[in-house]
């Protein structure tokens, strides 16, 4: 079933409606939600998705309303054109810059910070679909994704540095958890890049394929999360209690899944097993 939302041009079945308002060259996102699966798709694509005022608004709202409607059991992050996000924009950076800690700079940094950090705070998968690149800012939503899908030849880049200023929103902690010190002192200290064949290697990526084959490898992500989406928001939570950081204990683990499987047993009833195994809802 699609519901109303501004959609992706490329993604077929459901009519356009606006989730913000327009530039001169369209919304600042397209979205739609579709049998169970939430879209969200940057269209900055003259400024290589540059993350500005209006678009941090934008995935504020997207956030707001995947968190509250339940039908949903997964999210799509992409860009539109050849490239995924080249960070926060240079002319908010560059406003900010002339009185850093002024009340306005402060808002104008912490509106790019929450969009991201809204995203890594859903209560289901998020998956980040990585084209062309990723860098700062950029980068950090697509960390702040559950699941990143990249194509080989991908140039994912801290960028801080180049730009010669401190890596924000969390950068290290995330490049920390997917990557360990090594590899995050390399990217935000000393200047390197991982292309997307090489953050697969890493940890950072969840797989890399050509442009081409990242639709069929992401309907195979989001498939099962939607089908059950209540089922999935449990093991999201689960997943978020036991995980952390900081993790817990195995025992503890144990119990935190105990009531939700006694749950989810409960629902799925007894005629629904037979004695050649469970079948799949």
């Amino acid at each position: 079933m699609t519901t109303e939302g501004t959609t992706n041009p490329s993604a077929p079945g459901s009519g356009p409606t606006r989730t913000a308002s327009a530039e001169a060259d369209g919304p600042a996102i397209l979205t739609s939600f579709t049998d169970g699966v939430a879209r969200l798709t940057l269209n900055n694509p003259r400024r290589k998705n540059a993350i500005n005022l209006e678009m941090a608004a934008a995935i504020e709202e997207f956030c707001d309303r995947v968190a509250d409607d339940t039908s949903v059991g997964v999210v799509v992050v992409d860009a539109a054109g050849q490239y995924f996000c080249s960070g926060a924009d240079t002319r908010d950076l560059a406003s900010s810059s002339a009185d850093p800690a002024s009340p306005e700079a402060v808002a104008r940094t912490s509106a790019v910070y929450g969009a991201f950090v809204r995203v890594g705070s859903l209560p289901v998968p998020t998956i980040s679909v990585v084209i062309g690149g990723a860098v700062g800012a950029g980068l950090n939503l697509a960390m702040a994704t559950d699941i990143m899908v990249t194509t080989p030849d991908a140039v994912l880049d801290s960028g801080f540095l180049a730009r010669s200023i401190h890596p924000g929103g969390g950068h290290l902690s995330l490049l920390g958890r997917a990557v360990g010190w090594s590899t995050t002192i390399a990217l935000a200290a000393c200047g390197q890049s991982l292309t997307g064949e090489q953050a697969v290697a890493r940890g950072l990526a969840y797989a890399a394929a050509p442009a081409e084959e990242l639709p069929a490898l992401v309907d195979g992500l989001t498939g099962p999360a939607a089908r059950d989406p209540e089922l999935t928001r449990r093991v999201m939570n689960s997943a978020r209690l036991e995980l952390g950081p900081p993790a817990v204990s195995w025992a503890s683990a144990l119990e935190i899944e105990r009531g939700v499987q006694m749950w989810s047993m409960s629902r799925k009833g007894k005629q629904a097993w037979s004695s050649r195994g469970p079948e799949r809802r």
